[in-house]
C-alpha cells in the first residue's frame, strides 16, 4: 500500500522591484532643463552681478575710479540718514496699508460670504480695483480724487459747504498736506481685494456642521465669529498679512507717481530711494547693496509665506 506524500513546499520567488537607474532619473529630468536653465538666467544671474556690483565703488560720473570696496557699501546702506529715514518710511507704508487692507477685506468677505441678489456683480466690483495697473491707479487718485482744483475730494467738499449756505468749502492739496495718507488711502483701495479673496476663501472652507452646531447651542453671532470663525482665519489673516508685506514692500509706483518721495522725504520707501541713488547720484554700487539687503528681506517674509501655504494645504489634505 503506497502513501501519497505532499511535494515540499518551495519558497515563492524573490519579488524584484524595479530600481530607476541614474540615467533613468536623467532622462525624466531633461524636458525640465529648459526652464530650469531659463529661470537661472532670468534670476539667478542678475542678482548675482548685483551682489559683485555691490562691493564695488561706482560712480558712473567718475568711469576712472571704479574699485573693489568689500562691505563699505553695505555699511553705508545701514548708517546712512537717508536710507534709515526711507527704511521707517517702508515699515510704515507696508505696516498701515496691509492691516487697513486686511480688516477692509475681513469685513467685505464677511458680506460676500452671505446670500442676496446681485452677489455675482458686486464681488466683480469689489475686485475691479485689483486688476487696475499700479500707475493707472496711482495717476487715478493723484489727478481724479486729489488734485486741488478739480478733484473729487475738493468738489464733494465744497458741495457740501454750499448745502449748508456757504460759498466755497476749503480748497485742500492733499499730496502736500497729507502726503503718507495719500500714498496710504491709493494703495488700500488697490489691495483691499485682494485680501478679501483670500478672506472669502477662508470662510467659504469653513465646516457648515460646526456652524450649525453653534447655532443649534445658542451662540450669538458675535461668539461664532470670536469662538469659531476667527480662530479658522488666522492662517488665512497670515497668509494675507506676508503676501501682502512681500507685494507692498516693493511699492514704488504710487511713490513715485503721486509724491515723487515728498514732500521733504516723507513719502520715501526703499525701492524709491534706490532709484534716486541709482539714477539721481549715480551710485550704482550703493544702489546695489541696497537692493540686496531688500532682497534678502523679501526671502525672510516669502519662507513665512511659503510655511503658512504649506501649513494650509496640509491641513486641507488632513480633513
Amino acid at each position: 500500500m503506497t502513501t501519497l506524500t505532499a511535494p515540499p513546499r518551495t519558497a515563492p520567488p524573490p519579488i524584484r522591484r524595479r530600481t530607476s537607474s541614474g540615467s533613468g532619473k536623467w532622462r525624466r529630468r531633461i524636458p525640465l532643463l529648459p526652464a530650469l536653465v531659463f529661470t537661472i538666467v532670468v534670476t539667478q544671474l542678475p542678482f548675482v552681478a548685483t551682489i559683485v556690483i555691490s562691493t564695488l565703488q561706482w560712480n558712473v560720473l567718475k568711469p576712472g575710479e571704479r574699485h573693489f570696496v568689500g562691505l563699505s557699501n553695505f555699511k553705508f546702506v545701514f548708517t546712512d540718514e537717508r536710507l534709515r529715514t526711507a527704511v521707517l518710511n517702508t515699515v510704515v507704508l507696508t505696516a498701515s496699508v496691509v492691516l487697513i487692507s486686511v480688516v477692509l477685506g475681513l469685513g467685505l468677505a464677511m458680506l460676500l460670504d452671505r446670500r442676496f441678489l446681485g452677489r455675482g456683480l458686486a464681488r466683480t466690483m469689489l475686485i475691479a480695483p485689483f486688476l487696475v495697473m499700479p500707475v493707472a491707479a496711482a495717476l487715478l487718485w493723484k489727478h481724479a480724487l486729489y488734485n486741488p482744483d478739480y478733484g473729487l475730494l475738493n468738489g464733494t467738499l465744497n458741495a457740501l459747504y454750499r448745502l449748508f449756505g456757504a460759498e466755497n468749502g476749503p480748497t485742500i492739496d492733499w499730496v502736500s498736506t497729507y502726503p503718507m495718507p495719500a500714498v496710504v488711502l491709493s494703495l488700500v483701495w488697490q489691495w483691499t481685494p485682494f485680501m478679501m479673496l483670500i478672506l472669502l476663501a477662508g470662510l467659504q472652507a469653513q465646516p457648515g456642521d460646526v456652524l450649525e452646531a453653534a447655532r443649534m447651542d445658542g451662540a450669538s453671532a458675535l461668539q461664532t465669529f470670536r469662538h469659531i470663525t476667527l480662530p479658522h482665519l488666522r492662517q488665512y489673516i497670515e497668509l494675507g498679512v506676508l503676501l501682502g508685506t512681500i507685494y507692498v514692500v516693493q511699492t514704488f509706483d504710487a511713490v513715485y507717481t503721486i509724491t515723487q518721495g515728498g514732500p521733504g522725504s516723507q513719502t520715501t520707501n526703499l525701492p524709491y530711494e534706490i532709484y534716486l541713488t541709482m539714477f539721481r547720484k549715480y551710485e550704482y554700487g550703493q544702489a546695489a547693496a541696497a537692493g540686496v539687503v531688500v532682497v534678502l528681506g523679501s526671502i525672510v517674509i516669502a519662507t513665512f509665506a511659503l510655511r503658512t501655504i504649506a501649513s494650509l494645504f496640509r491641513e486641507e489634505v488632513s480633513r
